[in-house]
C-alpha cells in the first residue's frame, strides 16, 4: 500500500524512513546512556569513582570491585553468595507461582460463570489503584497473624497477588473464542487440559509480560527483608546491596556498591531484551473490551 508513491511500513529500508531515523537514533542513544554508565561505573577503580570533574567512561577498567564484593561479608558474617542465592530462589519461585495463579484465575474469571464473578473483577481493578506503601500496615498484620514473621516464605506468599498480571492475563483470555473451548469440551478435555493445551499457548505474550514484571519487582525488593526478617541468612541480595552504602568506610564501599548495582541490573536487562517483542504484543492487546 502506498500514498503518492510512498510505501507504508516498507519491508526493506526506504528513503521515506530517513526522517524517522533522524529522530529515533538520537533518542535511542540518549536512552542507552544510563545503561552504559552503569557498566562503566562497575569497572571503575576508586580514584575514577571519586574523580572531579567526574568522567562518564571508565579509563582504567578493573575487576577489583567485583573481587572485593565476593570477599566481603555483612557485619554479621553472612557471605554475599548467601544473599544472592536467596534472591535467585525467591525470584524463580515467585515467577512460576505468579504465572500459574494468573493463568488459572484469569481463565476462571474470563470463561467461567459463577456468583461474585463481577465483584471479584471489580475488587481486582480497585486493587490496581493501591501502591505497596498504602497497604504496608494491613500486610504486616496479616503476616504476623499467619505466623510468617522471620520466615523465608514471607518473601513469597504476601506478594503472590498481582492485580496487574491478572488483568493482563484475563484480557488476553477474553480474546480466545468460546467455540474453541466448547469444541475441546466436546472432545472430552477437562478444564486443566484446556488451560494447558489451549489457553496458555495462546496467551504466551501476556504470561511473558507477567514474568518480567514479577521478576523485576521481586529481584529488587527489600521490604520483606527490612520489615519481616530478623535472621540475616534469610534476607535478599537487594537488602545486602542497600547495606553497602552504609558501611563505615563509604569510600571503600563505593566500588562494591557499583559492582553490586550492575549485578542487580543485568538480569532485568537480559530478560527484557529476550522478551521485549512479547511485551509489546501484550501492551497492544490489553485494552478493555
Amino acid at each position: 500500500m502506498s500514498i503518492k508513491g510512498t510505501k507504508i511500513n516498507p519491508t526493506r529500508f526506504d528513503k521515506s524512513q530517513i526522517k524517522f531515523y533522524l529522530v529515533l537514533i538520537p533518542v535511542a542513544l540518549f536512552m542507552v546512556l544510563p545503561i552504559i554508565y552503569i557498566f562503566c561505573n562497575a569497572f571503575k577503580p576508586l580514584d575514577e569513582l571519586f574523580m572531579f570533574p567526574p568522567r562518564f567512561f571508565v579509563q582504567k577498567p578493573t575487576l577489583k570491585n567485583f573481587q572485593e564484593l565476593l570477599r566481603t561479608a555483612s557485619s554479621t558474617g553472612v557471605p554475599m553468595s548467601r544473599y544472592l542465592f536467596n534472591s535467585i530462589v525467591i525470584s524463580i519461585v515467585m515467577v512460576v507461582l505468579t504465572i500459574f495463579i494468573c493463568a488459572t484465575t484469569g481463565y476462571a474469571l474470563s470463561k467461567k460463570q459463577f456468583k461474585l464473578k463481577k465483584r471479584l473483577l471489580a475488587i481486582n481493578q480497585m486493587a490496581l489503584m493501591f501502591v505497596m506503601v498504602a497497604v504496608a500496615i494491613p500486610r504486616y498484620l496479616v503476616v504476623v497473624k499467619l505466623g510468617l514473621n522471620n520466615n523465608f516464605l514471607v518473601h513469597i506468599i504476601p506478594y503472590l497477588a498481582v492485580p496487574v498480571g491478572l488483568f493482563l492475563t484475563k484480557q488476553f483470555i477474553d480474546q480466545v473464542p468460546n467455540e474453541v473451548i466448547e469444541a475441546a469440551k466436546i472432545d472430552g478435555a477437562n478444564d486443566f487440559r484446556i488451560l494447558i493445551h489451549i489457553i496458555i499457548p495462546l496467551i504466551k505474550p501476556a504470561l511473558a509480560t507477567v514474568a518480567i514484571l514479577t521478576f523485576q519487582s521481586t529481584w529488587g525488593a527489600t521490604e520483606a527483608s527490612n520489615t519481616y526478617i530478623q535472621d540475616e541468612t534469610l534476607k535478599s541480595f537487594a537488602f545486602y546491596l542497600s547495606t553497602l552504602t552504609s558501611v563505615q568506610n563509604s569510600i571503600a564501599g563505593a566500588g562494591m556498591s557499583a559492582a553490586a548495582g550492575l549485578i542487580m541490573f543485568l538480569p532485568n536487562l537480559i530478560i527484557f531484551i529476550i522478551m521485549q517483542s512479547r511485551v509489546m504484543s501484550t501492551m497492544s492487546h490489553s485494552g478493555i473490551k
